[in-house]
This record gives structure tokens, C-alpha cells and sequence, in this order.
């Protein structure tokens, strides 16, 4: 993509798990910076990771009765976008069939424990992650909204387009300054500053290193906006915990097979909600349903709109019921006094075209920037006025 015009189009720039503080201490070297860098080999390492040391690629291929060559390339890619970044042994075999997970488990954490992790090690595992901040236009006008399509994990491509287009003749008609760009290193504290929230268009895959992670943390507790999309919210496995379970307060378990893209009844479940604004009761539309481990209304999240159960089949892969019961499909919450929106809508083309969806997502989008007459303060929703009161408290 090339520059546009900055004040209404965009710029599009460039092209288990570790400990709870992220990289190990053991190194200071830059290029060994995310989160997983010295983290011991076991069942839980993303296969990516597996595929990079050629002692940890035998063993898996063992561990699989040595059809890792008969596996999708999509599966064991290591040039990313890769599914094998998203992938532990769970899901791999959960996709080729076959063996007892648990006892291939209990197994290849038998065989990798005697593998160390060496520097090398930690720097291939680190090198999919970017550095280098883009340059951003010298003048942002404000309001102003990052996007970011940084994407390590699954990539669908039309998705990521249709959402591309939709936002810009959003923000066109919005006049809001909107700018695109699929490096991580925006995530600094001097970039972010500039803009009012931050969308994650479809982003898949572990994206951030940790200093970019804790610049991000930081950006929201002091007021800063995220607003998902879709595939944000759609890994089947998390490296940065903090942002399934905090940020999102659910994790993705599966969508339905049979077929994957099915008509569906959304339920508007908070009408007082301004992000519920012109959406009445809700809506009728095909799209690839997400279903969560947990709903996030038991962490506090405000449900937007949920899924009629009964107006679609739930069955996953392998027959596996994705029911939820409580099934949130769109939702907003506050983190300090930053602003949290996400919708699970946005694979399915007739997403960007379904005049309801469209609503919902400028309207959260609007919501997440601060536009809207209710701001976060401490980790509440309140009124502008009253938060405009207690904002130095």
C-alpha cells in the first residue's frame, strides 16, 4: 500500500509459556526480547518453535510417527504468517487425527526437557519480531486511529482487505485521521501517544515483544483505546496471557465445521450501551461464529450483543459442541482508564457489507477513541462529567 493523504486516508508502513515478567533475565541481548525467548521446551511450545532447533524438529516428527514431511505446509511453515505459531501439540493433532494427546504429551515433555535452550536458540525464536519504529508523519491530527494488521499466525486475506476498506470509509466519513501499519514497534510510548485508540484488524500470532507489550499495558492504563477485530480474539493458543484473560477476558475455543459459515440471530444485550446505538434488538447475518472458553462478562466486561444459540448449529471440529450457553459475541470494558471494545464478527465478507455490523463497529471504534459520553476512569465506565471529575483522583 502507498501513502495517502494523512489528515482522512492513511499511511501503511512496511511491509510454557515464559515467567510473568517475559524474558528471562539470563540475556540483555535485544534480539532475544519476546516472551518466549529462553522459555524450556515442552508440549505447550508452539510448534513454530519446535520446527527451528533441528534436535526439537525430530523429536516432534517422532512424537507424530514421523508424518511431519505428510503434514500441510500451512501447519509447519516457518516463514510467517505460519499456523505453526499459533499451534502447540494440542491443536496440531487435533488437525492431522490420530494417537493419544495426552500420552504424546506426556511423552515429547519427557524428550524435549533434555534439550537446552541456547542463545541461538532465543534468537531465532525472537527473529519474527520487528524493532524498528515506523515513520510516522510529522503532524497527526486529532481524533486519530492506529491500525494495526501486523499478522505472524492465520491469515485470511480477503478478511483482512474487506476490513481494510471498511474502516477507511469509516474514518472518511467520520473525519477521522486514520493510519495503517503491521510493525510492532508503534508500540512504543512516543507513537502511541498520538492516536486516541489502536484496532487490531484480524491480528493472529504472538506480535509484540515485551518492551512493545508493557508500552501497550501502559498506553491503556492512561487512557488509550483498543478495538478488536475478529481474528484478534481468535488464536487457539495465547503466548501473551495478559491478553486473552485480561484484555479480552475469554479465550477462543473453536468456531462451527459444519458449516463453518452460517445465517445467525445477534442479540442486542445492553440497548443502553452508546456503542448499542442504532441497533435495536439486532440482527440476522452469515458469518464464522467464535465460541470462548468463558464468557468475559464474569471478568466485568459490558455485553454489547450475543448469539442466539438456537438459530445456528455449534458443532465444531470433530463433533466437538460449542455451546456456551451465555455466548458474548461483541463486548467493551476498561482497564485503568483505557477503553477495550471487541467484536468477533469480521471473517465472513458480508461482515463489511451487513449495515448493522458496520454500525457496531463504528460505533465501538468511536466508544474506544473517547468520542463517546462515557469515558474509563479506574477501571469504570462513567459519564463524561463525572469522569472529567475524578480523572486526577
Amino acid at each position: 500500500m502507498k501513502t495517502r493523504k494523512f489528515s482522512l486516508a492513511m499511511l501503511a508502513i512496511g511491509g510454557a509459556m515464559a515467567s510473568a515478567s517475559g524474558v528471562n533475565a539470563k540475556t540483555a541481548d535485544p534480539l532475544a526480547d519476546c516472551r518466549l525467548a529462553y522459555a524450556p521446551y515442552s508440549s505447550k511450545t508452539p510448534i513454530f518453535d519446535l520446527l527451528l532447533n533441528l534436535r526439537t524438529r525430530a523429536i516432534l516428527n517422532e512424537a507424530i510417527g514421523g508424518r511431519l514431511d505428510q503434514v500441510p505446509a500451512r501447519l509447519t511453515s516457518t516463514q510467517t504468517p505460519s499456523f505453526a505459531t499459533i499451534m502447540n501439540i494440542d491443536q496440531l493433532m487435533l488437525r492431522i487425527g490420530g494417537g493419544d494427546v495426552a500420552a504424546t504429551k506426556a511423552w515429547l515433555d519427557n524428550r524435549l526437557k533434555t534439550i537446552p535452550v541456547t542463545d541461538a536458540d532465543a534468537r531465532a525464536r525472537c527473529a519474527r519480531y520487528d524493532r524498528d519504529p515506523p515513520v510516522l508523519p510529522a503532524e497527526i491530527s486529532r481524533p486519530a486511529l492506529l491500525v494495526f494488521d501486523k499478522i505472524d499466525g492465520f491469515r485470511d486475506g480477503p478478511s483482512v482487505d474487506a476490513a481494510t476498506a471498511a474502516l477507511k470509509a469509516i474514518a472518511q466519513r467520520k473525519k477521522w485521521t486514520i493510519i495503517f501499519s503491521d510493525k510492532g514497534a508503534v508500540f512504543n510510548r512516543r507513537d502511541l501517544a498520538r492516536f486516541d485508540a489502536v484496532v487490531w484488524n484480524n491480528v493472529s500470532g504472538d506480535v509484540l515483544t515485551v518492551p512493545q507489550e508493557k508500552a501497550f499495558q501502559a498506553y491503556l492504563a492512561k487512557g488509550g483505546g483498543y478495538a478488536g477485530i475478529h481474528g484478534a480474539g481468535g488464536d487457539p493458543t495465547y503466548i501473551w496471557d495478559w491478553y486473552a484473560d485480561k484484555l479480552l477476558g475469554a479465550r477462543f475455543i473453536g468456531h462451527p465445521m459444519t458449516p463453518q459459515f452460517q445465517e445467525a440471530r445477534v442479540i442486542i444485550d445492553d440497548k443502553s450501551s452508546v456503542i448499542a446505538r442504532g441497533l435495536g434488538d439486532g440482527w440476522t447475518m452469515k458469518e464464522e461464529w467464535y465460541s470462548f472458553d468463558r464468557s468475559p462478562r464474569a471478568s466485568g466486561a459490558r455485553i454489547i450483543a450475543r448469539l442466539d444459540e438456537s438459530s445456528y448449529n455449534p458443532v465444531g471440529y470433530q463433533g466437538t459442541d460449542l455451546r456456551m450457553g451465555d455466548h458474548p459475541i461483541a463486548w467493551s470494558r476498561c482497564i485503568g482508564n483505557g477503553r477495550v471494545f471487541y467484536s468477533a464478527t469480521g471473517h465472513h465478507l458480508e461482515a463489511y457489507s451487513n449495515a448493522s455490523n458496520l454500525t457496531l463497529m463504528e460505533n465501538g471504534m468511536s466508544w474506544a477513541m473517547g468520542l463517546e459520553p462515557s469515558l474509563c476512569r479506574h477501571g469504570k465506565e462513567r459519564p463524561r462529567q463525572t469522569a472529567s471529575r475524578t480523572a486526577g483522583k
